[in-house]
């Protein structure tokens, strides 16, 4: 038997809660996914089905409808409890609650539906309202980084291919890569918000029959009410067939996209924890902030790792919906429901965790021209080779001969590198070899890191004018909020 918890204890201290809420997501996401929105959005449901039935002839009155417009809030959640523990039926007790503090709608409530009436279409408005509560803060991360791409636009930074040194590139063009992939992602995720559909009013096993008969074989009637509550619910357009729930291949796509979304952000976030070990760009670094317990001078990248930590969850999240689609039999099975709680919720969460995190970053990234410069040197020598051959060549030497004296040059301050753990001195070497006089004068110019970045900073200034300022525009009004992480 465990240790007995002392009754004073704090209650909310006693049990497992979830990180994702208790320590990382916004206020705004946690209530998305709460029980106070979900059955909230379950009685606004039944009552845009009592004032769509009404308005389509059935026996409604409207002190029914205001005496459930006045309850619309008022939630005995306790008593929704002890109902669902009576009659193993969440809807059901929801049902009942919901009755008890409308004695005059009681009859009349849920009529005709199905569980998945409010289920399902709840799980549809949660999706869509989560979506725009990321979507904002996508296109603020893409706004940030856009800015600092601009600023960095002709930077010359070392670029990496494997993780080797290869040609250079700008500090701000390598951004660019990561604000291509941010933007694929943000159209993906209007992509997926905008094509959501309501589930709608189609009865147990998606045929209407139950509404049929309410309207006494009125096809047309059947219809408007579908429509009625749908625009009710804030939606163009319904799912025109469904089984008793709307397919589950939209959880494969909603939570497709925010997978791909987690690798954005693992890239990205990985990119700058590679940069922080050369010391070339830091993510922010508080004043009090402690890198490590025992090694006082550390800085380690913790929100870089959190987001990678945090987007390899997210990644795998897909699948779930994947296999619940693959099995549901039929016109549907109860083994979604459980799974779907969990993997709907924790990938919105998520999302919306490493988007802030992601933000804090950019809005405080820090670089390090210096280091960067010397690591150019360290290596730009060697990258300068070919460029010093054509100047010899220029001036009137043999291009062989050239070939032969550089490469023995460059072995030697290859040595000195690698053996000695000294600087590259290629450059040195051909300042004291004769061959090289005719164009000694010229090696300051030939070695100007800004002749290796080829158009980068033009691709740069394109890319943001063309593709990233415009899709930002309908975010225009939310970009200036910042981010303060409490942890």
């Amino acid at each position: 038997m465990g240790t007995p918890v002392p009754a004073s204890e704090d209650e909310a201290f006693c049990r497992y809660r979830s990180p994702l809420v208790s320590r990382y997501a916004s206020p705004d996401m946690a209530f998305n996914f709460s029980e106070k929105k979900k059955f909230g959005t379950w009685r606004r449901l039944w009552l845009y089905l009592a004032q769509a039935e009404k308005s389509l002839g059935l026996s409604i009155t409207d002190e029914q409808i205001k005496e459930m417009e006045a309850n619309l809030d008022n939630i005995d959640f306790k008593m929704a409890a002890e109902e669902e523990k009576r009659l193993r039926h969440d809807v059901m007790a929801h049902v009942h609650t919901f009755a008890s503090c409308c004695p005059k709608a009681a009859g009349i409530i849920h009529l005709g539906a199905t569980s998945c009436y409010v289920g399902d279409n709840t799980d549809l408005i949660v999706l869509r309202d989560g979506f725009n509560l990321l979507l904002p803060k996508l296109a603020r991360v893409i706004s940030r980084l856009a800015d600092f791409a601009e600023k960095y636009a002709s930077m010359p930074t070392l670029g990496f291919t494997h993780y080797q040194p290869a040609q250079l590139t700008t500090v701000g063009k390598r951004c660019c890569l990561w604000i291509q992939d941010l933007c694929m992602d943000l159209h993906n995720l209007e992509r997926a918000r905008d094509e959501l559909r309501f589930r709608g009013v189609k009865g147990t096993t998606g045929t209407q029959a139950s509404f049929l008969q309410l309207f006494e074989g009125d096809h047309d009637k059947v219809e408007e009410l579908d429509r009625l509550v749908t625009a009710m619910a804030g939606f163009k357009r319904a799912y025109i067939v469904t089984g008793q729930t709307y397919s589950r291949k939209v959880d494969v796509e909603v939570l497709s996209v925010l997978a791909s979304l987690g690798a954005s952000i693992h890239k990205i976030c990985t990119d700058i924890r590679l940069l922080a070990n050369l010391k070339e760009i830091e993510e922010p670094f508080e004043k009090d902030q402690i890198g490590s317990s025992a090694m006082a001078y550390k800085r380690n990248p913790m929100r870089s790792e959190r987001c990678c930590s945090l987007a390899r969850h997210l990644m795998i999240l897909v699948m779930d919906p994947l296999q619940t689609a693959s099995v549901q039999w039929f016109e549907r099975t109860l083994d979604d429901s459980a799974n779907r709680r969990v993997c709907l919720a924790e990938a919105f969460l998520t999302a919306d965790i490493i988007l802030s995190t992601l933000q804090n970053i950019s809005e405080g990234l820090v670089v390090y021209p210096k280091v960067i410069a010397r690591r150019i040197q360290q290596e730009l020598p060697f990258m300068a080779t070919e460029n010093i051959i054509m100047a010899m060549v220029k001036a009137g030497g043999n291009r062989q001969d050239c070939h032969e004296k550089i490469r023995v040059l460059s072995q030697q301050a290859a040595a000195v590198v690698k053996q000695e753990g000294g600087d590259n001195d290629l450059i040195a070497r051909i300042n004291a070899d004769p061959y090289f006089r005719p164009i000694q004068d010229q090696l300051e110019t030939l070695l100007d890191p800004a002749s290796f970045t080829g158009r980068a900073s033009q691709q740069v200034a394109r890319f943001l004018k063309e593709e990233v300022r415009p899709v930002l525009t309908p975010y225009q009004n939310m970009l200036g909020v910042k981010i303060e992480l409490s942890v």
